[in-house]
């Protein structure tokens, strides 16, 4: 075969080849709602999902993009959409657990108008001071933050996202459970919330790993614990804040959600299919490149999970009477 007609031959093919998948899964498309914007840690995460179920179901799976109102939009779509739609969401910590009782009116219901199908990852926060405030005061751990705040109430602060934030969330328990007292100090967005603790404007924070660890690493800030109850496998050294304070567990979550129309035999269909793709060794690397381990469940396991952080959030929340701005 000439190299012009060898040429044509194989464009033809990669042409044909998404149209033969097509073909084959009878023409029909099944999306996952993100609802943040593109190339996020959930969005990345949906499109390994979708590309891995290639072949798996009996539907081709596609992402789609829904942003606005902390996840509330494309959330609220899936939750109401229509009987055959074939909509999934990328649900989270947020649109399933805190959201619901941080704003008024929420329009669904997270956990009557969803069917959990599986956890993809729990992402921890990370606990960290001024590098100079922590020498200054000799803080090195989370159990000394906590005597320093006990025996000067209110003079230490510590920033976050803004109101309502995980970081905010996460403050107020410590705060609850250690019966200690410092300020808040909101700021609008976690990016600008990281530089008022580099500049010394704020004494501590609970950060993004992924965000803080660059910083950890350049010795400007100083990791005194994560806010799972598991190490976390970038911060080995750093013990979880739970070991000094019982009870205290935080995560950025994320999962998928079918809509409380989807048969249960399509639920364990979806998720023995989301599980494949996790355990594929090409997709573990994908992952471990954003910093986590895909942490799997099963649509039993993973809705009494979505049941105890709803409930979790709600007391804290009502307790510390957060609000967003």
């Amino acid at each position: 075969m000439q190299v012009a007609s060898l040429s044509k031959f194989l464009t033809a093919c990669l042409v044909a080849l998404p149209v033969a998948l097509f073909a084959q899964s009878g023409g029909k498309t099944t999306s996952i709602v993100v609802p943040y914007p593109a190339g996020g840690p959930l969005d990345i995460s949906a499109r390994i999902l979708a590309e891995g179920t290639r072949g798996k179901l009996d539907s081709a799976v596609i992402v789609e993009n829904k942003p606005g109102a902390g996840g509330t939009i494309g959330a609220n779509q899936v939750a109401k959409s229509a009987v055959g739609s074939n909509q999934l969401l990328m649900g989270a910590v947020a649109t399933h657990a805190a959201n619901p009782w941080l704003m008024p009116n929420y329009p669904f219901d997270p956990l009557k108008d969803f069917k959990p199908v599986s956890l993809v990852a729990q992402i921890p926060n990370v606990l960290v001071i001024n590098a100079d405030v922590a020498a200054k005061l000799n803080i090195r751990s989370t159990a000394d933050l906590v005597a320093h705040i006990k025996k000067n109430p209110g003079r230490l602060n510590y920033s976050s996202g803004g109101n309502g934030s995980i970081g905010h969330i996460a403050g107020e328990m410590l705060k609850s459970l250690t019966k200690s007292s410092m300020v808040h100090i909101p700021y609008l967005g976690a990016g600008p919330a990281q530089l008022g603790l580099l500049s010394g404007q704020v004494d501590v924070m609970f950060d993004n790993l992924a965000s803080a660890l660059p910083q950890i690493r350049a010795g400007k800030l100083l990791a005194l614990g994560v806010t799972t109850q598991k190490r976390s496998e970038a911060l080995p050294d750093v013990p979880p804040i739970n070991d000094s304070i019982k009870g205290f567990n935080v995560s950025t979550w994320f999962g998928i959600f079918a809509p409380s129309h989807v048969a249960d035999a399509d639920v364990q269909k979806y998720a023995a299919a989301f599980a494949d793709t996790m355990n594929a060794q090409e997709n573990k690397e994908k992952f471990s490149k954003m910093g986590f381990t895909p942490e799997r469940l099963s649509p039993a396991e993973f809705t009494k999970f979505v049941q105890a952080e709803h409930a979790k959030y709600g007391a804290l929340i009502k307790a510390a009477g957060i609000k967003i701005d």
